[in-house]
């Protein structure tokens, strides 16, 4: 079956979507997005992805390209269209179509939208989240407002593709104290030796994951320990379990750092307890019947 995507008002086929030139997403990473997961049918957390969308755009003063109840069902359809039980919808906002001029374009240029939705494996991520992954730890050089959602990506491309390079699945950003913010595409997390779970606060220095909100309420919800503190790469070394957490990821165990194992290199009780009750925690939006 061909793949659809919602492009401007218009459904047509994936391989065939197209934006303009002048598309300030494509000129100057003017843009914002957001994914959201979906599983058995049901879309994670909307609720929490759109607020997050309409906080992106107001912190770049770009407007919403459709109703806001609109482009949620719209998200609904395209993943109905694409038949996707398991997988990701993945929306996409710029500032518009205009002559390239770095100032924002006259305010009548009306914002543009791509929404397109993907198939993901379940057993296969589930399989992976059974052994666990690798991380390396590097610089964070990206610019200071990382809790905007933009296409901005470039540091966080060039950190992931050295990660990959060295057999690990994702790069932790490391501050210039020391400290890791989170990782090129994900949050951070560490189970301590006394068992407490620690991720740096969502105030600044990362971008406020959906996920990791649900991750929290699941943690409350299972009784543990929470601090919303910065952590050093030392103190990441010698955790009891470490994880990361993404709508594409879910909750993932990290069973090294830097090619060291985290205690005794296998996923940890934490985490794996955090997978699980992690759906119960989420806000779940039913797609229907797939076409």
């Amino acid at each position: 079956m061909a793949r659809i995507a919602y492009v401007n008002g218009r459904y047509v086929p994936h391989a065939s979507a197209q934006v303009h030139i002048d598309d300030r997403g494509y000129q100057f990473a003017d843009s914002v997005y957001e994914v959201c997961e979906i599983v058995d049918g049901m879309m994670i957390d909307r609720t929490g992805h759109l607020d997050r969308l309409d906080r992106s755009l107001g912190e770049l003063a770009m407007g919403w390209p459709l109703d806001r109840s609109a482009l949620a069902r719209v998200m609904i359809e395209v993943a109905r269209r694409n038949r996707v039980r398991d997988g990701l919808v993945y929306v996409q906002v710029s500032r518009g179509v205009a002559p390239r001029d770095h100032p924002f374009p006259p305010a009548a240029t009306r914002p543009a939208i791509v929404i397109t939705a993907r198939r993901v494996d379940p057993a296969a991520v589930a399989r992976k989240a059974a052994a666990g992954v690798a991380v390396i730890t590097v610089p964070d050089n990206r610019w200071e407002r990382v809790d905007i959602k933009t296409t901005g990506l470039l540091p966080n491309v060039l950190a992931k593709q050295q990660a990959l390079d060295s057999g690990a699945a994702e790069a932790w950003l490391v501050d210039a104290d020391g400290m890791v913010t989170e990782g090129a595409s994900t949050n951070a997390w560490i189970v301590t030796g006394q068992g407490t779970l620690v991720t740096r606060p969502a105030r600044s220095g990362i971008l406020r994951g959906i996920t990791r909100a649900t991750v929290l309420r699941a943690a409350t919800d299972l009784g543990l320990e929470v601090e919303e503190r910065p952590f050093s790469v030392g103190e990441a070394h010698g955790a009891r379990e470490a994880f990361m957490t993404s709508a594409t990821s879910r909750v993932m165990p990290v069973v090294a750092i830097d090619g060291r194992p985290v205690a005794n290199g296998h996923p940890g009780q934490t985490a794996m307890a955090l997978r699980a009750a992690y759906l119960d925690a989420a806000e779940k939006t039913p797609l229907g019947r797939t076409r």
